[in-house]
């Protein structure tokens, strides 16, 4: 093999390490950990340079991609939560999937231990491998905050908050005592970053839905924002965040700077103000953490995500290439920090990932990670949003339509199914039931695994 002219070797001519089930591989096999942003668009585009000449594998706990940034309307009822979850059969050719939890990683001997759902072990050689794996909600040493707060990172955590929302106006309404009626129409969520803050939107307006269908109901719904942070959305342009309070402010939402959470109780929680708020809702969007499944690979690691140098290979295991918010990237940016854990940096690293894994095998040459911010967007509900594309602010329906303009491009599936419910949700009054389907037990905030509802014992 030739570098730079033959690329991904033909099956006759190479020989790779014996596979899990201890028969030969005929071709490399390159095994991807993970489908979130890093890891989807690393097999996709891995699938479309190898031609069929390596095996790709992708290895996930779910058979689909979840888009994340559209969990706050699924948890509003705005989208069906099926259409942000991709099927990852069909819309990625010549990868196979395997649907299990990653345990173990055998790095010197080149192989990955995993859980299958039923609770079989099994495990993958593997000739170049990617982790992917993700995060999971970030947890503070705050009282009784894991006990009683609930995250916001995967579908079963958005269907939850959707039907205990529902289920906590519908109590609300049929309360004797007014303090009661008050602290079940209360809602409070932490961190005003990109998630909290869209949650926060979405959901006055979805509770104020409510409320309009139950004349019964006394008190309007009261969602609140906290974050001790100076601002909304600290992370993004200041004009953005102007835009977020503003809509934040009009539509009743009670927006907190400089205070959080001191204790969570059952029936409340104290503010770091001192002030008690009695609720039954508590949303915790404080941010992420890498998954824990990093920190046991033995590797070495910087604020919990592994390190890797710019081409995104593992210092030691050139082999092993790390990508998305597990992977502790260098911001060429910001010379000496890493990379921020956001979908935009986890895509664009996953195809990375993948063209150098091709130049490893002499197709082409690798690169390293550089990027450009092309701006962000966020929806709040209605007709408002805030976005600057390409450093270009907007505000109201233009901002809406490139927010959602955005979201339809960034998908890899479903568009036509998420543009279709935006126009019935437009049109039509909001269905709002709650299924039961996912108890609070199901979804706790300390969670290694936040895109699969623990099972009950």
């Amino acid at each position: 093999m030739t570098p730079g002219t033959s690329g991904f070797p033909a099956e006759s001519t190479f020989v790779p390490p014996v596979g899990g089930n201890g028969a030969a591989m005929t071709k490399p096999r390159v095994v991807i950990v993970g489908a979130g942003f890093a890891g989807y668009h690393a097999a996709k585009t891995l699938s479309r340079l190898a031609r069929n000449k390596a095996e790709i594998v992708l290895l996930n706990s779910t058979d689909y991609f979840l888009y994340l940034p559209l969990l706050p309307e699924v948890a509003a009822g705005v989208v069906e939560p099926t259409r942000i979850a991709v099927p990852l059969t069909g819309t990625l050719n010549g990868v196979r999937v395997v649907i299990g939890e990653a345990d173990h990683v055998d790095l010197q001997n080149r192989w990955v231990g995993f859980t299958q759902p039923e609770g079989d072990r099994n495990r993958l050689a593997y000739d170049r491998l990617v982790l992917a794996v993700g995060s999971v909600n970030k947890l503070l040493p705050i009282p009784g905050v894991t006990e009683y707060a609930h995250g916001f990172r995967g579908l079963p955590e958005a269907l939850y908050l959707h039907d205990h929302v529902v289920r906590q106006i519908e109590l609300a309404e049929q309360a004797e005592d007014p303090a009661e009626e008050r602290a079940r129409a209360t809602f409070v969520v932490v961190g005003a970053g990109y998630t909290g803050t869209e949650v926060a939107a979405h959901g006055q307006l979805f509770t104020d839905a409510l409320m309009a269908q139950r004349p019964r109901l006394k008190t309007r719904p009261r969602w609140m924002l906290l974050d001790i942070a100076p601002r909304v959305l600290p992370e993004l342009d200041k004009r953005m965040s102007d835009t977020a309070h503003r809509v934040l402010d009009r539509r009743g939402v009670d927006v907190r700077m400089g205070t959080s959470v001191a204790e969570a109780t059952p029936d409340g929680v104290t503010l770091t103000d001192g002030e008690y708020v009695p609720t039954c809702t508590l949303v915790w969007c404080v941010g992420v953490r890498p998954d824990p499944f990093v920190a046991e690979l033995g590797l070495r690691t910087e604020r919990g995500r592994l390190v890797v140098d710019e081409y995104l290979t593992v210092p030691g295991f050139p082999e092993v290439y790390a990508c998305g918010d597990a992977a502790a990237v260098p911001d060429p940016t910001h010379p000496g920090q890493m990379c921020t854990m956001t979908a935009q940096h986890a895509q664009r690293q996953g195809k990375l990932a993948a063209h150098n894994i091709a130049a490893s095998y002499g197709q082409g040459r690798r690169r390293p990670y550089r990027h450009h911010e092309l701006g962000w967007v966020v929806d709040l509900g209605g007709k408002d949003a805030a976005a600057n594309p390409l450093k270009v602010n907007l505000a109201g329906l233009p901002a809406k339509a490139v927010t959602r303009g955005y979201h339809l491009l960034a998908m890899p599936g479903n568009r036509a199914r998420v543009g279709a419910d935006w126009m019935l949700d437009a049109t039509l009054p909001r269905p709002a039931v709650q299924l039961g389907l996912v108890p609070a037990n199901a979804v706790p905030l300390e969670s290694s695994s936040p895109e699969i509802a623990v099972r009950a014992r």
